[in-house]
């Protein structure tokens, strides 16, 4: 008995490491499978945008899996390999790219790389702190040197961006239960309207397409005005055009976008164009 309680302590332990984590065994394996193929090959010499590409091919195929960050209680840092969407795929595969050229492919340095990409401030101190809006993710990483927005410098024209879908529709959301987490997201939202931002309309993409770079990040901005951006992914180079590597709700799973990008926006309504930006 005393020996199956030790074995099933070396398995935990890990996991409670950190009681603001959230990881399932058969995520923290992958994870470490992955770190352990990073350290293998030599990918210093790479640049971020390279890493981008590599590593988030890596996740080709993997599923599709929506809201895996919403869990009951106290809002936890959620790492979850096994199922993907559109935001936490780019979150695991810029914290890992990160870490390539920090040096330190250890878990724990993806546990704090992830929660300091997500997070304000770099610290999970509940859920209004957690980066809902895009817009806001791409401000709050720019203001830590994270990463750098180039849609005015590609071309960009300013984009209206007055979110207010979350603190207008608190149904949507189990944690917004809470009024006060109500009145923090709407001082968030106050925040992001006052602030100028730009994007490349989609009609325009095919004109400045030679400026995106594979591995530079593609945030697609919405139709709907109290909405900021719909979708997110990578810019990646097929047949000598601009696609998109993203976790897809089409195929429900990690995929290349069949279409150039400048196309594949044409298709949806819902998708005004795009934000980019590149990691620093």
């Amino acid at each position: 008995m005393r020996k199956i309680f030790f074995l099933i302590h070396l398995i935990l332990l890990p996991f409670l490491a950190n009681s603001q984590t959230v990881c399932s065994l058969e995520s923290r394996e992958r994870l470490e499978n992955l770190l352990t193929e990073l350290s293998q090959k030599n990918l210093t010499e790479k640049s971020l945008n390279e890493l981008n590409v590599e590593i988030g091919k890596w996740f080709l195929g993997t599923s599709y899996v929506e809201k895996t960050l919403e869990i009951p209680g106290d809002e936890k840092l959620v790492i979850n390999l096994q199922g993907l969407d559109c935001t936490t795929y780019l979150e695991t595969v810029v914290t890992l790219s990160r870490m390539v050229k920090q040096g330190d492919l250890s878990f724990e340095n993806f546990e704090a790389g992830l929660e300091h990409l997500r997070y304000r401030d770099g610290e999970n101190t509940g859920y209004p702190s957690r980066l809902h809006y895009f817009s806001d993710w791409i401000y709050e990483n720019q203001q830590k040197g994270i990463l750098k927005d180039i849609t005015q410098e590609i071309g960009g024209q300013v984009y209206d961006n007055k979110p207010s879908f979350m603190s207008s529709n608190p149904k949507f959301y189990a944690q917004l239960s809470n009024p006060e987490f109500i009145e923090e997201l709407k001082a968030t939202e106050k925040a992001i309207q006052s602030r100028k931002y730009h994007y490349i309309p989609k009609e325009e993409i095919g004109r400045i397409e030679p400026k995106i770079k594979p591995g530079d990040l593609i945030a697609i901005t919405a139709t709907m005005k109290n909405l900021d951006v719909v979708h997110v992914g990578f810019a990646v180079e097929k047949n000598g055009r601009i696609h998109l590597m993203h976790a897809s709700t089409g195929s429900m799973e990690v995929e290349v976008s069949e279409k150039p990008l400048a196309d594949y926006l044409m298709a949806f309504k819902s998708q005004s164009g795009i934000i980019v930006c590149r990691l620093k």
